[in-house]
């Protein structure tokens, strides 16, 4: 039975360097991550184009899900639920899945094709864009299929990305309550600083932050957050002391706030009281570029927690 459950927006990644012109032509900007308007349909044929393309198996909580399997080298530890097309792309997240020994309950929508994201890269910084497609019809009448409910009650921990609060919120309330009652993990990530600045899903948010037990974020993120709400503040380290005071329901210990700074300290805050842990810098010679960098964060950390360390 898998330990970790990962639900989220499963996406093929079209990834390619790009100039400051495809930068400027899309109104992209570095480190960000948006949904696509039509303005950026245009975008996905030309990265595919490029003589440099990669396809990536993708989506914030599938990258966090096949880095904590990989970490934890037992098969079938990890789980994964979304919304996939009957197509090739949704055939090359599947085969990922397997490959990696991740168990992929995907929800296959036949008239949809499968959810992509355009990866442009710019000086190793990396700008995402995506088009749900299928990705965004999950239904939660698929979590409450027998198959995939009795995954959710196996599970020890439980892990979205703030982006999956766009498609279902009404699975993430399921899943949250379920482990209030279980007395198991819940994580949330805040994804993305739309995230927290368009008011239906900050508010989805903050519904769900009294089951939340660590809340993951990057300081642009937890700026975004504070801002959104009037807090007057850029100081991550308070941001992320008040988000840790959010009480808790059903008798939860208190949250676990994990704020990530890139080469800087992360700062993590607990009952009020901020530690930070310092942090390796790569040489920038030796970075690739940086997508998927905090969801590979988020993946060790949720793999250390299934093996029992805090």
């Amino acid at each position: 039975m898998a330990a970790i459950l990962g639900m989220g927006n499963p996406l093929l990644d079209i990834s390619a360097e790009v100039t400051q012109e495809t930068f400027d032509k899309y109104g992209l900007q570095p480190g960000n991550a948006i949904l696509a308007e039509p303005k950026h349909a245009p975008l996905y044929d030309e990265l595919a184009g490029k003589k440099d393309v990669k396809y990536i198996a993708g989506g914030a909580t599938q990258n966090s899900i096949r880095v904590a399997q990989w970490m934890l080298q037992q098969p079938g530890m990890t789980a994964y639920m979304g919304c996939i097309g009957d197509d090739e792309f949704g055939k090359k997240l599947q085969d990922a899945c397997k490959a990696d020994g991740v168990q992929a309950l995907y929800m296959i929508d036949k008239s949809t094709p499968t959810g992509k994201c355009a990866v442009t890269i710019l000086d190793k910084e990396r700008s995402l864009t995506t088009e749900l497609s299928a990705a965004n019809n999950y239904k939660a009448s698929h979590l409450k299929e027998p198959a995939q409910m009795q995954v959710l009650e196996g599970a020890k921990i439980v892990y979205s990305a703030g982006f999956f609060i766009t498609v279902s919120p009404e699975s993430m309330d399921i899943a949250s309550e379920k482990t209030v009652e279980k007395g198991t993990v819940y994580c949330l990530n805040l994804s993305a600083p739309f995230i927290v600045q368009v008011p239906p899903f900050r508010a989805q948010l903050e519904k769900l932050l009294p089951a939340v037990d660590y809340l993951f974020g990057n300081e642009d993120e937890a700026r975004a957050y504070a801002e959104a709400v009037g807090w007057e503040t850029k100081d991550v380290e308070f941001i992320a002391t008040r988000l840790s005071l959010v009480p808790m329901k059903g008798g939860k210990p208190p949250r676990k706030v994990v704020i990530t700074q890139g080469c800087d300290p992360t700062v993590v805050a607990i009952r009020g009281q901020v530690t930070k842990y310092p942090v390796i810098a790569l040489p920038k010679d030796k970075l690739v570029d940086t997508n998927g960098a905090g969801d590979a964060f988020v993946g060790g950390f949720l793999a250390a927690l299934a093996k029992g360390k805090d």
